[in-house]
């Protein structure tokens, strides 16, 4: 069995100007789903820009999926080394059709695990909707495609950035047991959330982003139980468990 990390954040530190984002983050991601989990304001979606390589902040340190180097390296390139990203705010094209959106993101791929016709079996609300456009989704159906765009691309690393943000909790359930059956089938995944409800359900292993720093490593076991913990890092009142 292969022993090296999918992914490797070594020494990272992120700067827009003059402002330090990132500070010295390091952390590894092999065969177990990882949370990384903190307030707003605290760094985890320059975090995402980093690993993807999308509009990023000036970046020192070291990111490598399955031993490559990916600092500098464009978002293309990232994401055809096997990594899927689903951003914060879902960033779909209104004028385009859940079918368009789903072709674009497939096209040029050779054998594919994930296809189409697949991830409408996974989301059969998208299946109903194919040919609305992205503006016309209610804010779930908008989630589930920024999911099937991100699948279609057939990863081998899925990076979510708060893929729970202003969705209603029935939804939230539903995205909970996608990720567990995706996770199922092999499909290694990186949870940037600030739901502490949504992080501890779908990982066990949990990192706490404060400042930009990652402050503790913990488990979602020991998160729900030490309510302390989720006051002092996460400003929150406990979350019934």
């Amino acid at each position: 069995m292969n022993s090296q990390p999918l992914l490797e954040v070594e020494g990272l530190n992120a700067y827009y100007g003059g402002a330090h984002v990132l500070q010295n983050v390091s952390f590894a991601l092999g065969e177990q789903a990882l949370a990384i989990i903190g307030r707003n304001g605290m760094g985890k979606s320059t975090l995402c820009a980093a690993i993807m390589g999308i509009s990023p902040p000036h970046v020192e340190g070291s990111i490598r999926v399955a031993g490559q180097e990916v600092v500098g390296m464009a978002s293309h390139r990232i994401a055809r080394l096997g990594v899927g990203f689903v951003p914060q705010g879902r960033r779909l094209f209104p004028s385009l059709s859940v079918d368009e959106h789903l072709r674009m993101a497939a096209s040029g791929n050779g054998t594919r695990r994930w296809t189409i016709s697949r991830v409408y079996e996974l989301f059969p609300r998208l299946a109903e909707r194919k040919r609305n456009g992205g503006a016309q989704l209610s804010g779930g159906e908008q989630q589930m495609l920024a999911i099937a765009r991100a699948l279609v691309t057939n990863p081998k690393l899925l990076v979510m950035d708060e893929p729970s943000e202003g969705l209603a909790p029935t939804i939230i359930e539903l995205l909970i047991e996608t990720f567990r059956k995706l996770e199922q089938e092999g499909l290694r995944i990186l949870l940037i959330e600030q739901n502490l409800g949504v992080a501890t359900a779908l990982a066990e292993r949990q990192l706490v982003m404060v400042a930009g720093e990652i402050a503790t490593e913990t488990t979602a076991k020991v998160l729900l139980a030490d309510p302390e913990l989720q006051r002092r890092y996460l400003g929150v009142e406990p979350v019934a468990h």
